[in-house]
């Protein structure tokens, strides 16, 4: 079949066909379509005499050509059920090198009900976080241990225990650290557990200590069991660089644990917003496969999304999605206190608010960095202005003259 073979503008598109969006920019727009569609399904680059007439029917077509917008439609038959890996390598493989595209980008997928339902999903979203946390409604406060790595673990434990009983709901490893000589895994997850239960004991309410197990997959499921093993709630998992199939195969262990998804990397993809995969198209994924917490972006902060992006990641962690649990956006990346106003009013309550230097670069130290996160949120959840509140709170105060 030539690439021409592979476009139909009269298809119409059945409920079990998974559509993906394109934006390609080619000299041939047509052409290039049409090879994409090839590539990513039964086609290749020459006719082979090994083709049969029954194969003809699983070929991917392209149905809306407009502009550089193209829509292409794939046969159910050509996945593997349950199997990440193998979709995107058939949806988001090789078509990303050929030589007469010069940029594609997936823009997002649309994955039928037999896909979706053939993976787990998320085990507690939103509803089940809440649950755990004891926190029905309100955002919650997160921070993560600065320095981002280098720390001993006793000293990695005092930090998360000053940001507990400041006022941070969740303390969260970087994505770096993971079983160091300097901060080995066991030894930091035991004497953080210690200091986690302390700040329970005496701020009366429940922490969450998010524990990075990113390894190779089975050390991961290993470090994973260990973690459910001493009654810890949480996991962090480096989703872009562990691939889909090990966060699969840890999800499919069905750990009581609330999974979060730290993006690492994914700015390989994203950031190029002519080539490349769109971070919806991720976060499409990794509910599917069953994260229940996930960063997406800040608008404001050190991150390059903006307002329509991050608007978008957010809409596919909480759209209906057969049945799918809605997973808990995480708003992380160069903030502090006087961007909670803002954080809420774009978020909404269903939103993780993330600082780290923005809770450990207080002048007064994390505990008072912790204290002006959490005043700045009452404020704003209570309508009263940041300056207002700060005349009575000196933590908030002092972050306004440091980070205004």
């Amino acid at each position: 079949m030539k690439y021409e073979d592979f476009i139909d503008l009269n298809y119409k598109p059945e409920k079990d066909d998974l559509i993906c969006e394109f934006l390609i920019d080619a000299k041939n727009l047509k052409k290039a379509a049409g090879a994409v569609a090839s590539e990513s399904s039964i086609g290749t680059w020459t006719e082979v005499k090994t083709e049969k007439s029954y194969v003809r029917r699983l070929a991917a077509k392209v149905f809306e050509i407009d502009k550089n917008l193209v829509k292409i439609v794939y046969p159910l038959e050509l996945f593997e059920f349950g199997n990440m890996s193998q979709i995107l390598s058939s949806v988001a493989g090789n078509v990303f090198g050929m030589k007469e595209i010069r940029n594609l980008r997936l823009i997002d997928i649309k994955f039928p009900k037999k896909i979706v339902k053939s993976f787990k999903g998320p085990k507690f979203g939103i509803r089940g976080i809440r649950k755990v946390l004891k926190i029905k409604k309100r955002p919650l406060i997160g921070t993560i241990i600065k320095p981002k790595i280098g720390l001993k673990v006793k000293d990695h434990a005092k930090v998360a225990y000053e940001a507990w009983i400041g006022g941070c709901n969740l303390v969260k490893d970087d994505e770096n650290l993971s079983s160091m000589k300097f901060n080995q895994f066991e030894k930091r997850l035991k004497e953080t557990l210690k200091m986690k239960e302390k700040a329970e004991r005496e701020t009366g309410e429940r922490k969450g200590y998010i524990i990075n197990v990113s390894a190779e997959c089975k050390e991961m499921i290993r470090r994973a069991k260990l973690v459910e093993n001493f009654g810890n709630e949480y996991i962090m998992v480096d989703l872009i660089t562990v691939g889909t199939s090990s966060l699969q195969s840890l999800r499919n262990e069905d750990l009581d644990l609330i999974v979060h998804a730290h993006r690492a990397g994914h700015a390989i993809f994203t950031r190029n917003k002519k080539h490349g995969i769109s971070m919806k198209v991720i976060a499409k994924i990794a509910r599917i496969i069953g994260v229940d917490q996930l960063h997406i972006g800040t608008i404001v902060g050190k991150m390059f999304e903006g307002r329509k992006e991050v608007l978008e990641n957010v809409k596919v962690l909480k759209e209906d999605l057969f049945g799918l649990k809605k997973v808990m956006p995480v708003s992380s990346g160069g903030l502090n206190p006087l961007h909670i106003p803002f954080l809420v009013k774009f978020f909404g309550n269903d939103v993780i608010i993330q600082m780290g230097g923005g809770i450990h670069g207080h002048p007064l130290g994390t505990i008072s960095g912790a204290k002006a996160a959490r005043q700045a949120l009452e404020a704003t959840l209570q309508k009263i202005s940041l300056k207002e509140y700060a005349k009575s709170h000196k933590e908030l105060e002092i972050a306004i003259k440091t980070w205004k």
